[in-house]
């Protein structure tokens, strides 16, 4: 049983849209021929994210509330809300946890600075780092001890991003973009070596080592690719749909990166319209006028109920013939952290020990 907690401030309910009838819609605007929806696959949570949220239901299930958890677990609103309202506490900086509590280290991970401040103020943690983004991690470590200089392929601000960063600063400069390749100062252009954020564009990343390989011709690519199964599985599948679509919705937070290079990606592949949602209230009536196909996708953070509610929509609308469009499989399923697995074993805990594609039920 989660233990007792002082209350939790949580967000406003979502006001149901007031919205206009599926006739009147019809009628603004008449579709010719069958209404449909193309629904990829596959979408929606990664082994990497299922691993963290089950790491934190885990927490709350073994440790009791509070469980504190620096910046959210996975960016998505849904699963944040979800997890304060059993008692999960998200903060900012370490510096706001109490001493001697239980802080979980996000999906996105953190530097050595934040891990040594943690352990200064006595916490105990559970680092549910995406082992994906712990491979990056390694690799820059490894580069900088060989003496390389890292390019870091990423966006400036994300907490992946300055986790990654956190690992030799002093050898590595982050580049957001194929406008920094011509400024970029580096120490000798033979010796560097280049690795990226995990939930880039693939296209998008290409093209930022395009540049910098035309500028600085011996680079070196990273041992294997950074850029995570799941996010090229669900940019390979909303690439196929795209062009035949009048419509694209994705499902996914603003500030999920995945989730945002989706849209992006629909957009660049020939949808007519791409837009992105946090939750079937966010989708507006006026996008279905004189749309017949309608592709629906959610980013590698997002639980499938949304994309339920999302369907349940159209559904509303008219387009209930729904086709899958499959253009990968994933079986990729990772342990739960290890501070975590030795706290299950303790309890007798057998369950639940693996985070990944089919491991869990939608929540």
């Amino acid at each position: 049983m989660r233990g007792m907690s002082a209350p939790v401030a949580l967000s406003m309910p979502v006001v149901p849209r007031v919205r206009r009838s599926p006739e009147e819609v019809a009628a603004a605007a008449p579709v010719e021929g069958d209404k449909k929806v193309l629904l990829a696959s596959p979408r929606g949570y990664c082994a990497g994210v299922d691993r963290a949220v089950i790491a934190v239901e885990k927490a709350l299930d073994h440790y009791g509330a509070p469980v504190y958890v620096r910046k959210e677990i996975v960016h998505n609103k849904h699963v944040v809300q979800t997890l304060e309202a059993d008692g999960a506490v998200f903060v900012e900086e370490v510096d706001e946890v109490p001493e001697g509590s239980l802080l979980v280290f996000s999906a996105h991970g953190v530097s050595p600075a934040v891990v040594s401040s943690a352990a200064d103020r006595g916490l105990q943690t559970i680092d549910a780092t995406c082992p994906l983004v712990t491979k990056v991690h390694r690799e820059a470590v490894r580069f900088a001890k060989q003496g390389r200089q890292i390019l870091l392929i990423g966006h400036v601000g994300h907490e992946e991003v300055e986790g990654t960063y956190g690992e030799a600063p002093d050898r590595t400069i982050i580049v957001n973009g194929p406008e920094d390749v011509p400024s970029l100062e580096v120490e000798d252009p033979d010796n560097l070596v280049w690795l990226s954020q995990t939930t880039l564009s693939v296209d998008e990343t290409l093209e930022i080592v395009t540049a910098l390989r035309e500028r600085f011709p011996n680079l070196q690519d990273p041992p294997s690719d950074d850029i995570c199964y799941a996010t090229s599985n669900r940019q390979g599948a909303i690439k196929e749909i795209a062009p035949q679509t009048d419509l694209v919705i994705v499902v996914g937070s603003p500030n999920s990166s995945n989730s945002v290079r989706l849209k992006e990606v629909a957009a660049e592949y020939g949808a007519a319209r791409a837009e992105r949602v946090d939750n079937a209230n966010e989708v507006d009536e006026s996008w279905f006028e004189g749309v017949r196909t309608v592709g629906v996708t959610s980013g590698a953070s997002v639980p499938e109920v949304l994309v339920r509610d999302v369907m349940a929509l159209l559904a509303e609308y008219g387009y209930a013939d729904v086709e899958e469009v499959v253009t990968a499989e994933e079986d990729i399923l990772f342990s739960l952290p290890k501070e975590l697995r030795a706290r299950l074993t303790a309890d007798g805990d057998a369950t639940r020990n693996l985070g990944g594609r089919g491991a869990r039920p939608a929540r």
